[in-house]
């Protein structure tokens, strides 16, 4: 399928899967060495049972910006992206994510935290923004991401008018590794009781993909399989789409700012035309002036 049609599929609801390939195989065997070698002697699944939960955030905190700006984890995810079919002078992408998601509560705050029902959208992304998945070991349906398609065009209140992202690049984000027994940061959530079934699960394969669009509302179900889980995911905005104000549509997402300063294009890393970005920078100019418009970690 040509990537344009994808596209507009994602951006109509459409949940895309894709088998391991070699590609993906790569940037999953970068993660795995990265996490086997910080967490030896044990295996990172089952490194929770091993230390407390301090020790555990004191590990993993490092590997995941380690992990996020090392310059093979970039070419490794350009790499797939063209593999899927992408177009990498169109493609702009940001930094990927590592993920961990533990079991039985054993740390579901800062590093760790299990994200409730959301869309990415209450968080400053663009409605032309399509999120990739990717498991880096095998994991089960009691430990996976749930989509909640019923909401696809219901709107949920949320909270995201609160939600300054500019403010969350110059405090939240610096600050996850603090939060270990509870995350007090301020961020969107439903305000209202979500109706969890209907519900899908999508099991892949470690090194399988998943794509969907930043609109649709999804959550971490909680793990209770005795593993951690761990997968990572990143970002991709077509620049023609960005031009053309092409994306899913808005049911509930009213924050300020725009994360479209955080994507690069895929050939050589340029950022977007600012007067491209200005379009979407709603609300910013009123935006304390202590936010941060891109965030730089230590």
């Amino acid at each position: 399928m040509p990537d344009e049609k994808r596209r507009a599929k994602l951006y109509a609801g459409d949940l895309f899967v894709f088998s391991p390939r070699p590609s993906l195989q790569r940037l999953v065997a970068f993660a795995r060495g990265m996490l086997e070698e910080a967490f030896a002697p044990y295996h990172p699944t089952e490194a929770q049972f091993h230390m407390p939960v301090e020790k555990f955030v004191e590990i993993f905190g490092p590997v995941k910006p380690r992990f996020i700006h090392h310059p093979e984890t970039k070419k490794l995810i350009a790499d797939v992206v063209t593999d899927i079919g992408c177009d990498l002078e169109e493609t702009y992408l940001d930094v990927p994510r590592l993920r961990g998601v533990t079991s039985d509560g054993y740390l579901t705050a800062g590093v760790g935290y299990a994200h409730p029902p959301h869309r990415d959208t209450w968080w400053s992304a663009p409605l032309a923004q399509l999120n990739w998945w990717i498991a880096i070991y095998p994991y089960e349906t009691e430990s996976s991401m749930a989509f909640h398609q019923r909401y696809w065009d219901v709107e949920v209140p949320n909270g995201s008018e609160e939600f300054d992202y500019y403010q969350w690049n110059a405090v939240g984000r610096k600050e996850a590794a603090k939060h270990i027994h509870t995350d007090t940061r301020k961020q969107p959530h439903p305000q209202i009781p979500i109706e969890y079934q209907p519900e899908v699960r999508l099991i892949t394969p470690e090194a399988g993909l998943q794509i969907f669009s930043a609109t649709q509302l999804h959550s971490t179900v909680a793990n209770t399989t005795g593993k951690t889980r761990f997968s990572m995911d990143f970002r991709t905005v077509n620049v023609l789409d960005i031009a053309a104000g092409r994306g899913a549509p808005n049911m509930d997402s009213h924050p300020t700012g725009t994360s479209l300063r955080d994507f690069v294009r895929g050939t050589d890393q340029a950022a977007l035309d600012e007067a491209l970005v200005a379009r979407y920078d709603i609300g910013s100019e009123l935006a304390p002036a202590e936010g941060v418009k891109v965030f730089k970690p230590a």
